[in-house]
Parts: C-alpha cells; structure tokens; sequence
C-alpha cells in the first residue's frame, strides 16, 4: 500500500508534546512544538511502517479517530504518510562497506584523487546490468 493514514494522540508534556500511535505499538516521537511535533510523526510513522514493510510483518490496521482514548489535554490527529517516496529515499541511502584492495592501488588512486564510492558505485552497476536505481515493490 503506499498511502497510510493513523490516528496519533499527542500528550503536552514538559514544554513540548509527546506523540504516539496506538495502532503501531513502540512508534513514538516527540517535538517542542506542535509543528514539530507533527513533522516528527510522519517521519515516526514513515519509518515505522517502513521497518515493518521490509521485514514482511503484518501492518495494523487504522483504528478511528473517535475510538481513541486520551490522557487529559491530550488530542488525537491524523497523520498520514506516502510510501513511495520513503522507500525509495530508504534504497538510495547510504551504506557502508569495508573491502579490501592492494596496497600499491590504494596509493595510485589516492594519488590520482579518485573517489572510491563513485567508482565502486559505477562498477557494481555496469556489473550486475543497471543503469539507475528501480523502485521494488514491498513484498
């Protein structure tokens, strides 16, 4: 699915506001405000839900809003995230690898200035047949 939508309820707390979902147990954040609060959420959210996608855990469904019960002064809001794009920023982030190369190689390129990542990066894509980097569906 790449649109989500969840209820979050979001508890005043010590100048800021603490939020979580009650669908999505262990997904929590906070903010100062209740703008960063809500930016917060999504991000929260997005990567919550992306984790579970990629681990193929089943992923709750959204309760009402109106079933939600609150803490004092606290409230309920939606939230809502697309998958699509946080997918393919999670794909083409960065990872780390270590390998090993000779010596005397390692000398010549540092002298030559080459930039490692770009090379190894060029490399495997000539390598393994792609050009750029293609959206994969959650399984």
């Amino acid at each position: 699915m790449d649109r989500y939508l969840y209820p979050a309820v979001f508890n005043p707390d010590e100048g800021g506001y603490c939020v979580t979902f009650p669908d999505l147990p262990g997904c929590i954040t906070e903010g100062d405000t209740i703008e960063e609060a809500l930016s917060m959420a999504k991000d929260a959210l997005a990567l919550h839900l992306w984790s579970l996608e990629s681990a193929g855990d089943k992923i709750a469904v959204s309760s009402a809003p109106e079933t939600i019960e609150c803490p004092e002064g606290a409230f309920v809001s939606l939230v809502e995230v697309w998958m699509a794009p946080v997918r393919d920023q999670m794909a083409n982030r960065a990872v780390k690898k270590t390998l090993t190369i000779p010596k005397w190689l390692n000398d010549i390129a540092e002298d030559q200035h080459v930039n490692f990542s770009l090379v190894l990066q060029n490399a495997l894509k000539d390598y393994v047949g792609v050009d750029n980097f293609t959206r994969r569906q959650p399984q």
